[in-house]
C-alpha cells in the first residue's frame, strides 16, 4: 500500500488571514474561541492573531454578544434546547458571563414554558410504557437531557393526568 505524501501546512499572512476570517464571520456569527481556532488552522499565532481579532472586532465582523444572542435564539427555536444546555454550550465556547446573560434574554419566558409543555405532552403520547407513571418519567428525563430545569420539568409532569392523554 502506497502512502500519500505528507501535506505541508500552508501559512498565511495577516492580511490573507483577515480576509479569510472576514468571510468566515460573515457566513455565520462566531465566538472568539472559534475564530482563534480557525486562525491556528491558518498558521497565525501570537501578536498576529491578536491583530486579526482586534481588526475583526473593530470592523464588527466579530461580536460575542451578537453571537450569544443568535446562538441562544437558534438552539432554542430550532433544536428546542433548554436554558441549561444553551448556557453550558456557551460556556464551553468560552463566552463571557455577561454575553451569556444577554443571550438568555432572547428566550421569552412564555414561549419557553409553552415549548416545554408541548414537548412533554408529545413525548408522553409517543412513548410505549406499561403505565402512565413510566411514560411521565421517560418524558421528564428527555426534557432534562434537552437542558430544561428539572424543577420546572417535574412541576409540569406533576400536573399531567392520565385521562388527558386518552
Amino acid at each position: 500500500m502506497q502512502r500519500k505524501p505528507f501535506k505541508k501546512k500552508k501559512y498565511h499572512s495577516e492580511e490573507e488571514a483577515l480576509i479569510k476570517l472576514q468571510k468566515y464571520c460573515v457566513y455565520q456569527d462566531r465566538c472568539h474561541s472559534e475564530v482563534e481556532s480557525k486562525l491556528r488552522e491558518l498558521g497565525i499565532y501570537g501578536e498576529s492573531m491578536d491583530n486579526v481579532i482586534v481588526e475583526l472586532i473593530n470592523e464588527n465582523f466579530l461580536n460575542e454578544e451578537r453571537f450569544a444572542r443568535s446562538y441562544a435564539r437558534g438552539k432554542f427555536r430550532l433544536k428546542k434546547w433548554g436554558r441549561m444546555k444553551i448556557q453550558q454550550n456557551l460556556k464551553m465556547k468560552r463566552v463571557s458571563k455577561y454575553c451569556i446573560k444577554k443571550g438568555m434574554e432572547e428566550i421569552e419566558e412564555v414561549e419557553y414554558l409553552e415549548v416545554l409543555e408541548n414537548m412533554l405532552r408529545k413525548k408522553i403520547r409517543e412513548y410505549r410504557a406499561p403505565n402512565f407513571y413510566q411514560k411521565k418519567q421517560k418524558a421528564g428525563k428527555y426534557a432534562i437531557i434537552k437542558g430544561y430545569e428539572s424543577g420546572l420539568v417535574w412541576n409540569f409532569i406533576g400536573q399531567f393526568d392520565e385521562k388527558d392523554f386518552k
